[in-house]
């Protein structure tokens, strides 16, 4: 097989053409700087949930359009039961009574990402919050369902602390918990988790950006006036669900959604601060469940951006831009149709992980999210 013309006829469907074309009833809703870099960067990028299933597409890069890491003083990782995790601690010298701790749980659908994943949010919380800063690679579906990445969330803090104050010079009494997407949705579970513990594990603050909240949604309830936003589409948060909750039967359970969760339980939850994207199929479940913490009398601050859809939180700047068309002329002499989808997609969101756009709403998000944590940690 010594040529292009070898591939089977279907192939020339990944010719470049818009595999997410923004939709003509969002279009007006959205901010101009996303419609922008979307028709530039994400326009042509295969959905990973329409590809046949391979742990290969969790080599592929999350949400294109991050920003480079800031500088901290040390990056270490440690060993967790079943697991690991990484922790970014600041420069300078940590305040009486040692650094704020933040645990965060990085987004992708319980499904994708890794612990490189979202590391600039966790650097930039790191420097601009005063914290030492630890994000948690915990197992993914579908290889490891609901609860494998509940438990790790718990084994996390149980080791942060037993051990941070010694390895990183953290403060326990100052713990918070964040998380984007589904890590929002374990970040919150777990302060959940962390009041029924023996002896209970003090949290002081939940950082919430974009979370899942409630597992029984769909279009047919709060996704509809969103159905058609871009990036994460009904059909996508169907495709992780089925990985992570395929029973059914775990939906309500609310360690999985935590909107579920027993009143008396809710009320006993630390502060929150929760980063909504007003065009995000997630936004109504996110402010229902801001609404269910306020009732419950706890502190709730809750922003709603603007025009933005979910991924904005990993789109607040990048780096030098790579040409995505280019990658449509990769070599494909002997790869089945599947694979060659699977190949474009991973090289299409590298290139898209190198772009030279800043959106300003994400970059406000992550200004505004470092805000809230460090008056949490400092007053």
């Amino acid at each position: 097989m010594s040529s292009a013309s070898s591939v089977p006829s279907e192939a020339a469907t990944l010719a470049p053409v818009a595999k997410q074309p923004l939709h003509p009833s969002i279009i007006d809703r959205l901010d101009p700087e996303y419609i922008e870099f979307h028709n530039k960067y994400v326009v042509n990028i295969v959905p990973p949930h329409t590809l046949p299933w391979s742990p290969a597409i969790r080599n592929g890069m999350a949400v294109p359009g991050g920003t480079p890491l800031l500088k901290v003083a040390k990056t270490q990782d440690f060993d967790l039961p079943t697991t690991k995790c990484r922790a970014f601690t600041p420069e300078g010298t940590p305040p009486a009574g040692g650094w704020p701790l933040f645990i965060f749980f990085h987004g992708g659908g319980w499904t994708l990402g890794n612990i490189d994943s979202e590391n600039s949010f966790c650097t930039n919380m790191a420097v601009r919050a005063e914290c030492v800063a630890i994000t948690v690679d915990y197992r993914l579906a579908p290889e490891n369902p609901y609860p494998a990445a509940v438990d790790d969330a718990i084994d996390a803090l149980k080791w942060a602390a037993e051990n941070a104050p010694r390895e990183l010079g953290t403060n326990p009494a100052k713990v918070a918990v964040g998380g984007s997407s589904s890590g929002g949705n374990l970040a919150t579970i777990l302060a959940l988790k962390a009041l029924e513990l023996t002896p209970p594990l003090p949290v002081m603050f939940q950082l919430l950006v974009v979370p899942v909240t409630d597992n029984t949604a769909s279009v047919a309830t709060s996704w509809r006036d969103r159905e058609h936003a871009p990036w994460l589409s009904p059909g996508r948060m169907e495709w992780f669900k089925a990985f992570y909750l395929p029973d059914s039967r775990d939906w309500t359970r609310w360690d999985a959604s935590p909107l579920f969760a027993p009143d008396a339980l809710i009320a006993r939850l630390p502060p929150a601060w929760f980063g909504l994207a007003e065009l995000d199929i997630l936004c109504p479940e996110g402010v229902s469940y801001a609404e269910k913490l306020r009732a419950a009398g706890v502190a709730v601050e809750v922003e709603v951006y603007k025009g933005a859809p979910h991924p904005i939180m990993g789109m607040d700047g990048a780096s030098p831009s790579l040409r995505i068309e280019s990658v449509w002329h990769a070599d494909m002499t002997g790869h089945s149709e599947s694979r060659c989808r699977v190949s474009i997609y991973l090289k299409l969101s590298r290139c898209a992980d190198y772009l030279p756009s800043v959106l300003s709403i994400g970059k406000k998000l992550v200004s505004d999210a470092a805000a809230a944590l460090r008056k949490a940690f400092y007053g």
